[in-house]
């Protein structure tokens, strides 16, 4: 099993249908996905939260498959992140905190996902809002403005502000995609959505945040995936707890390659839990294999 400490490895969701047979059992349910998923992963990015908040019945069911030691790393909703302003007293950010409270310490980090317009004139409302968020959660901001990018003065003071306060900044590392050559409709979409910005690998606090986007070509995406190799490497070195997320154009290859990274990862760093088994792998191994008639 893959344990959630030191280091933490996940994908963007856990109910695509298209892992069925191999990460997932082939006739798992939504709830059993879950728990299949968390057998595997340690994390998760919480996208839906962004878009619209659960229901409290399925938050509840959440909290009741998810393992203590899971991390459900969700968006603060976009009526937040991307209003006219940041409030950290209106009613969607009260309401999201009430919603997801079941979850418990497997909540967080909280992201917030500003929109590529919010640059460092916002700095003094961003620092505001930050301190007045509830202080039992950890937190993790994404910036896509260009003038956070510029390693100077502005990015040195934004990066330090957010040290101060235990806040990482998430890195969003999205080279693979656009070096890819593919033409497919899912990557296309990817290269419309996605940012193009600077990587800048930064780790602000003891878990510093890493969200990969590759390409439809998994030899390429692991080769893409080696400095990042490296830089986990010398973070767990130092006692830090990483959070990587990969992702592809249209997720189907998302699983193997973590699983591909936590390999290599494992090769030189063998003090970290092993790479678990799928449970449609499994499951796949325990079919009885057809007799040859000759």
């Amino acid at each position: 099993m893959l344990k959630p400490s030191p280091l933490r490895l996940g994908c963007t969701q856990w109910s695509e249908p298209a892992w069925q047979r191999a990460l997932y059992t082939s006739d798992s349910d939504a709830d059993q996905r879950l728990a299949q998923y968390c057998s595997v992963f340690g994390a998760v990015e919480g996208n839906t939260t962004f878009y619209s908040l659960p229901s409290a019945e399925r938050v509840a069911r959440w909290a009741e498959l998810m393992p203590a030691d899971f991390r459900f790393c969700a968006k603060l909703p976009r009526e937040v992140s991307h209003g006219a302003r940041l409030d950290a007293h209106s009613a969607s950010l009260q309401l999201f905190f009430s919603r997801m409270a079941p979850l418990e310490q497997r909540l967080g980090p909280i992201w917030l996902q500003l929109p590529q317009r919010f640059g460092p004139a916002g700095m003094a409302e961003l620092l505001a809002f930050l301190d007045a968020l509830p202080g039992e959660f950890d937190y993790a901001v994404e910036v896509r403005h260009i003038d956070f990018f510029r390693k100077d003065a502005t990015e040195q003071e934004f990066n330090r502000q957010l040290h101060q306060r235990g806040i990482e900044r998430i890195i969003f590392d999205t080279r693979a995609l656009f070096a890819s050559a593919d033409t497919s409709a899912a990557t296309l979409e990817a290269k419309e959505r996605k940012p193009r910005l600077p990587v800048h690998a930064v780790a602000l606090s003891g878990q510093p945040s890493v969200r990969f986007v590759g390409g439809m070509d998994n030899q390429a995406n692991l080769q893409a995936l080696q400095p990042w190799l490296g830089k986990c490497v010398q973070w767990l070195a130092a006692g830090y707890r990483p959070l990587l997320f990969m992702h592809t154009p249209d997720n189907r290859l998302a699983p193997e390659l973590a699983r591909d990274f936590h390999r290599q990862l494992h090769q030189q760093v063998p003090s970290l839990p092993g790479v678990p088994i799928w449970p449609g792998e499994v499951e796949a191994a325990q079919q009885p294999q057809q007799v040859g008639l000759f």
